[in-house]
């Protein structure tokens, strides 16, 4: 034979190459599975995201927005509409933006709307599909495919039936189908319309849309009286956003207001009970801090930002 210790070679080969799985093997058995469990859950289970409301009240501007946002360690944001529209009549183009996002290593993954889309006068609702679907277009360009639907404009008395409201839903879902951005039916607690889970479920539902998702919030389910035990009901696919925040103890929610948020875990609200009920297994839920605190507003955005992540990241623990 030329290579008299070939066969000598092939086992020893054959021999490390199953030393080396029994390693491997011995390595992941010796890990802790709380471990791997936990880096399971941190990497797949939610995705942890700025509302640009947080850091609103530094009145940062769109671009510098974005720019904290990522050096705070998020890689989801939730754009306001106005400060965007603002950002592009100033010269500014969906391009530019497009680039800057990619730079910055963050998506884009909802945007915070008004348009009175919901209303009753035929003229105004008119004008608010035409500005939804301009809004959409231009959204669409920089890679964001959600807005948020909220009753705009519709926050007072009379009630309008949840069927009109469900048409009218239907109609901005279609809207939708054109641009490639679903609007998500917004709750908003302090609403005379659409304050309650059950009701924006049922808009969602009766819409027979297979893109129509809700946008809850921790604060709107207590100020609108919305129990817990109504949440199950919505279903692991109707939520792609959440938004996140807490609230102090001792206000009613009669009387709590949008500048009683507070990071999560700061205040009494059941956010690890909440979080359990709407993680779906098969794709990590966004979870966006959205509050509107005007101390937070006096601090640098950074802090703000880099805190309120930290915040975030603590409640989600062990979910």
């Amino acid at each position: 034979m030329l290579f008299p210790n070939m066969g000598n070679l092939s086992l020893n080969r054959r021999q490390a190459l199953q030393t080396l799985g029994l390693a491997t093997g011995a390595s992941l058995l010796n890990t802790p599975l709380s471990a791997m469990t936990t880096a399971k859950k941190s990497n797949f289970t939610f995705k942890y995201s700025l509302n640009m409301s947080t850091i609103r009240g530094q009145k940062l501007g769109f671009i510098k927005e974005l720019e904290v946002a990522a050096k705070a360690g998020f890689t989801s944001v939730e754009i306001w509409i106005d400060t965007f529209q603002t950002y592009l009549k100033n010269g500014g183009t969906t391009t530019e933006v497009k680039k800057i996002i990619e730079g910055l290593g963050i998506k884009i993954e909802n945007a915070i709307g008004f348009a009175k889309w919901m209303v009753d006068d035929e003229a105004t609702r008119k004008a608010a599909l035409n500005q939804l679907q301009h809004e959409m277009e231009q959204l669409a360009q920089i890679g964001c495919h959600r807005i948020a639907a909220p009753p705009s404009g519709a926050t007072g008395l009379p009630l309008i039936d949840l069927n009109v409201i469900t048409d009218r839903y239907r109609t901005i879902l279609q809207i939708g189908n054109q641009t490639g951005v679903t609007p998500m039916i917004e709750m908003w607690g302090s609403s005379q319309n659409l304050k309650k889970i059950s009701q924006v479920l049922y808009v969602a539902t009766e819409s027979e849309h297979k893109n129509a998702l809700v946008l809850l919030d921790a604060f709107h389910i207590y100020k609108g009286g919305s129990s817990l035990d109504s949440l199950p009901f919505v279903g692991k696919t109707a939520i792609e956003v959440f938004h996140v925040n807490d609230y102090p103890a001792a206000i009613a929610p009669a009387k709590i207001s949008e500048p009683d948020r507070v990071y999560p875990g700061d205040g009494i609200a059941p956010l690890k009970q909440i979080l359990q009920i709407i993680k779906n297994p098969e794709k990590p839920v966004i979870i966006s801090l959205e509050v509107f605190n005007q101390s937070y507003y006096a601090q640098d955005a950074l802090l703000v930002a880099k805190t309120g992540l930290a915040k975030m990241k603590a409640v989600t623990e062990g979910i």
